[in-house]
């Protein structure tokens, strides 16, 4: 299970290595406040499965040990049996989380960015754990090891980060039978045509013998149709659940309110319109969301961004040994660090406060629980909360009161090339 948390420091050398393309190709594929909105969601993630996993782990290993048909050796033909179940189970879970509303409203998280990069790859959802495990309980009945369950899932995953990229074009043989970037670059279009297409984890034949398969072609307009204006990480996972409990209070008839969640993303009962119809972006006057900001705050966003990725990667390799006050203190504090930098870039002026509050919180955390820390990285935490720091988020303020750079104007028009 730890295999993705393993895969940490290989996931930023890639995408350094990315930007090197991005730089030397002249084709510009990152934004700041859209790489750390991404990873900020990527970081919610993981710190929310961190206190799932247990749970997942004890009803597949439940579920083998009370209701399993058969007991299935560790082999190479077993994992790879394994594998060719858990690919096309993801293939289902997949598409019907764009499908059925509430799995949409927990998948939705992944396709908001209006870019495709690496980054875009752990712009993960903070409930679609939640959901997608069950899909996978019956390979526990046949009798394939939780274990063996949760390692091959864990690669399933792993193969797909790497496809996230405009790096590279059409690979040839390979789009024949693997998912490739060109086929994902089409799962995250939101023309009409790509829409709903290419659920593929690492094989892309189940869409192909499924009905879903649908060929790159002009470049697509990245992101969903309703664009997210905001880089708020919290926002970002709970926007499309209020959504969904808004229009179910508004329907007038109880099995409405429960379709809402049931039936495909855009359904509406008659008296609320009837099913809506996905919005089609005019490619000659699309823009993506973003917001100008100043050198003061960028720095001060990456800086904090880079000590929050520290220690949220201290927390996802120590969770075992912290006690449960000072884990869910420290997990609680990596949720307000990432909405904080995300207003912050969204140029909320109150945004300051909360971030004063934040640097507070983290105060105490490190004195309540220093010995929890490595020397280094309790020096480190411990100069957030120094003078200096306060100078340069007064400073921070100070142009977020002033508005002078231009909070939430648009980009100039972005149109993909055909």
């Amino acid at each position: 299970m730890e295999y993705i948390v393993l895969s940490i420091p290989l996931f930023f050398a890639l995408i350094g290595a990315e930007l090197l393309w991005s730089w030397r190709s002249g084709k510009p594929v990152y934004r700041l406040n859209d790489f750390v909105a991404n990873l900020g969601c990527g970081i919610g993630s993981q710190v929310v499965g961190a206190f799932t996993k247990t749970f997942i782990f004890a009803a597949y290993l439940w579920t083998y040990d009370h209701w399993r048909l058969f007991t299935l050796e560790s082999t190479a033909l077993t994992a790879l049996t394994a594998f060719l179940l858990i690919d096309v189970l993801y293939y289902w879970f997949h598409r019907l989380s764009h499908e059925v509303g509430f799995l949409w409203a927990a998948h939705v998280v992944h396709h908001q960015s209006e870019e495709y990069n690496l980054s875009v790859a752990l712009r993960q959802s903070w409930f679609q754990g939640l959901f997608s495990w069950w899909f996978y309980l019956p390979l526990a009945v046949l009798g394939f090891h939780p274990v063996m369950i949760l390692t091959v899932g864990a690669f399933v995953t792993l193969y797909q980060f790497w496809i996230h990229t405009k790096a590279f074009g059409k690979l040839g043989p390979l789009e024949l039978v693997f998912n490739t970037p060109s086929h994902h670059r089409v799962h995250h279009g939101s023309d009409p045509k790509y829409i709903d297409r290419n659920h593929a984890g690492t094989l892309i034949v189940w869409d192909k013998l499924f009905g879903t398969f649908q060929r790159e072609e002009e470049e697509p307009v990245y992101g969903i149709t309703s664009t997210l204006t905001t880089w708020d990480p919290v926002s970002a996972n709970l926007r499309t659940w209020s959504e969904m409990v808004d229009l179910a209070k508004r329907c007038p008839r109880w099995q409405d309110k429960v379709l809402i969640f049931v039936k495909p993303p855009g359904w509406r009962p008659a008296e609320l319109g009837g099913p809506q119809r996905p919005e089609q972006r005019d490619r000659t006057t699309y823009r993506k969301f973003n917001t100008q900001v100043s050198h003061a705050l960028a720095g001060y966003v990456l800086v904090q961004f880079w000590l929050m990725v520290g220690t949220t990667s201290y927390f996802l390799f120590r969770q075992e040994a912290l006690g449960p006050l000072f884990e869910w203190a420290l997990a609680g504090l990596i949720i307000l660090w990432v909405m904080t930098l995300g207003l912050l870039l969204d140029g909320k002026r109150w945004a300051q406060g909360l971030e004063a509050a934040r640097i507070l919180v983290l105060a105490v955390v490190i004195l309540a629980g220093h010995a929890q820390f490595p020397s280094a990285l309790t020096v480190a935490l411990a100069l957030l909360a120094c003078p200096a720091s306060w100078a340069w988020l007064w400073r921070v303020g100070r142009t977020l009161r002033a508005g002078a750079d231009g909070y939430l104007g648009a980009a100039p028009p972005t149109v993909p090339s055909a």
